[in-house]
């Protein structure tokens, strides 16, 4: 190198100044400095050592917990971020969207059901009532409470087990999300159905009425078997009062319909008087309660 002439220093050899790092490890470090800095720690290891020394080692482990903390945090889904934004609490947003029927298998196979019930309805023109819909429509809200609850049929049923919330009021819940949903695709199916009128709203009382009774036998049956006692009991209904040849039934006339309505008016009001039995054991399968009980 001649004298007068510029030094030419080796970007390989230049390291950050030991009271920049001071200010970096404090985090009063700004840019444009910060980012010099920090694209010369992510390829200089003597830096990063120097930077280790000097920061505080209790500073470093906390930043290192809100780094783990943010990581593993779960991302809210669109349901959930919606939830919330009309004012329902955050945990229990959390609860009502991981339950299985909002899933997009679920609305799948209930919109495979209602378009076959409804299809089947038009391929029968001598029927006079379109039984297969008024005879699936109350079952499919069923099926959504069935695996509502229950560590045999839920994958969320160890967060709700553990959630500050009671057992019956986050049953409920999820009934009624349950209920919601399969409603809003049977009421849409219903209007594919208009030659039959008012008769295609048939489903709607038996529906809430078969979603009542199996929460009611819930507490003594757990809710699989209490959902599968109600469906047998639904089909051997319509299977003696159906007409083979019009399809008509007794439960959608107008006597039935008040019928259903009586029977779901008294497994609402048996409802609450079983509120205890759904926090046994923080949990309403009392069917794998009872086996375990038996265990020794």
């Amino acid at each position: 190198m001649t004298q007068g002439s510029e030094a030419v220093v080796d970007p390989g050899e230049w390291h950050v100044a030991e009271e920049e790092l001071r200010h970096y490890a404090a985090g009063e470090c700004t840019p444009p400095s910060l980012w010099s800095t920090e694209a010369h720690l992510t390829a200089c290891q003597t830096c990063r050592l120097k930077l280790a020394e000097l920061a505080d080692p209790a500073q470093l482990a906390a930043g290192w917990s809100r780094l783990d903390a943010a990581m593993d945090a779960p991302v809210p889904g669109r349901l959930e971020r919606l939830l919330v934004r009309v004012g329902v609490p955050e945990a229990t947003a959390r609860l009502l969207a991981v339950t299985p029927v909002l899933r997009l298998s679920w609305f799948a196979s209930i919109v495979v059901v209602l378009l076959v019930s409804t299809a089947s309805a038009h391929l029968a023109n001598a029927v006079s009532t379109p039984i297969v819909f008024l005879a699936l429509a109350p079952l499919l809200p069923l099926a959504g409470v069935a695996v509502s609850f229950g560590p045999r049929v839920d994958p969320s049923y160890e967060l709700a087990l553990v959630a500050p919330l009671q057992t019956f009021r986050l049953l409920l819940l999820r009934c009624a999300v349950v209920l919601a949903t399969t409603s809003l695709l049977s009421f849409a199916a219903a209007l594919a159905l208009p030659e039959y009128g008012l008769v295609a709203l048939g489903w709607v009382l038996p529906s809430l009425t078969l979603t009542l009774l199996s929460l009611a036998l819930t507490p003594r049956l757990g809710p699989l078997t209490a959902v599968a006692v109600v469906t047998a009991g639904w089909i051997a209904l319509l299977a003696v009062t159906v007409h083979p040849h019009t399809g008509r039934s007794v439960v959608f006339a107008l006597g039935g319909q008040l019928a259903m309505a009586a029977v779901g008016v008294s497994a609402a009001v048996v409802l609450p008087r079983l509120r205890s039995r759904f926090e046994s054991d923080r949990h309403p399968d009392l069917v794998a309660r009872r086996v375990t009980r038996r265990t020794p």
